[in-house]
């Protein structure tokens, strides 16, 4: 509606640019918004310009020359946007500044700067409005996001160690991994709009990138987990190390929970006392077996397994301090 009477005001030969600009524009988020208007005004100007171009210098008056005409227009600006998706809509703008004087009656030199006029005004109008109405910062987007990747990984911790005392299907292991993977994408999407925002002045979050590293390391230790955990262990292991497995994964998944809790609503970290006790009664085990040689015997596969599982807590331990150090600093962001 403002787009549509910013155009009348302005008298404007094609309001509907304008208003299809403003209504493409406003994202859930004003580091989207930016990310959008930004990436759309460029394939505008530079599809308005060499179409405005090719329109006024390339004779196109039978319908042989039109078609010519046409293909240098859009060719071009179509193998620009397969290239480089920030410009997917740059063939759009082509088409629509070599045939606007047929709608407006303008040259085509007119004709591209009307198109760029009222696509800009089209995306202030939609860049206000995700500021005014409603606004939604990236950064929060990031965090709750985070968050429920967090609880996911307490979740698929639970399952994924189950495999050492039981058998775990491999469907089961890959459902768990393709969640995982999946809402990690999710995260990695929202984060380059924090940045957005952060250039253009309209946050000053703490870097979201230790975040988004960490995360990924956290789902690297469960993809390593997961490919331990194919086949149970063999007795008498299985029934030393299970109880001790299973409580690194209880104090491991209440971690993670409490982590995406406390980033979620801006607290200090929990204590890592539960996981450092329940890993060092695994490592301690694990160096019993070893030294009572418990795996002679066993296959080199089993073996592998049973050491890539305790390679990858150790991995993880290391992984949950540096969780702790990111949910600190967004602590002491809100807070500050």
């Amino acid at each position: 509606m403002v787009g549509l009477a910013v155009a009348q005001l302005l008298r404007l030969p094609l309001p509907l640019w304008t208003v299809l600009t403003a209504v493409l524009l406003t994202q859930i988020s004003v580091g989207r918004s930016l990310k959008a208007t930004t990436d759309y005004l460029a394939s505008t100007l530079g599809g308005a310009v060499y179409a405005g171009g090719i329109g006024a210098l390339v004779p196109h008056n039978n319908e042989i020359a039109l078609l010519g005409a046409l293909a240098l227009a859009v060719g071009p600006a179509a193998l620009l946007a397969a290239t480089n998706p920030r410009f997917s809509a740059t063939p759009f703008s082509a088409v629509m500044v070599f045939f606007g004087p047929t709608i407006t009656h303008a040259g085509p030199i007119a004709s591209a700067a009307e198109r760029v006029i009222e696509v800009a005004i089209g995306a202030v109008v939609g860049l206000v409005v995700s500021l005014v109405v409603l606004p939604a910062r990236s950064r929060e987007l990031v965090i709750e996001a985070a968050g429920r990747m967090l609880a996911l990984m307490a979740g698929a911790v639970r399952e994924l160690v189950a495999g050492f005392t039981a058998n775990l299907e491999q469907t089961t292991i890959r459902r768990i991994q393709d969640r995982l993977g999946e809402t990690l994408a999710q995260v990695n999407t929202i984060a380059p709009e924090v940045r957005h925002e952060q250039m253009a002045g309209f946050s000053a979050t703490v870097e979201p990138g230790p975040l988004l590293r960490t995360l990924l390391r956290l789902r690297h230790d469960l993809v390593m987990i997961g490919r331990a955990a194919l086949e149970p262990l063999a007795e008498p292991v299985k029934a030393r190390l299970g109880p001790r497995i299973e409580r690194v994964a209880e104090t491991a998944a209440d971690y993670l929970r409490a982590s995406g809790a406390a980033l979620t609503g801006r607290l200090a970290p929990p204590s890592l006392g539960d996981v450092d006790s329940a890993l060092d009664g695994f490592a301690a085990e694990l160096a019993a077996i070893r030294y009572e040689g418990l795996t002679r015997g066993w296959s080199n596969e089993a073996v592998e397994r049973l050491f890539a599982l305790g390679f990858a807590l150790d991995q993880m331990h290391q992984n949950f301090r540096d969780l702790a150090r990111c949910v600190t600093d967004f602590s002491r962001e809100s807070s500050g």
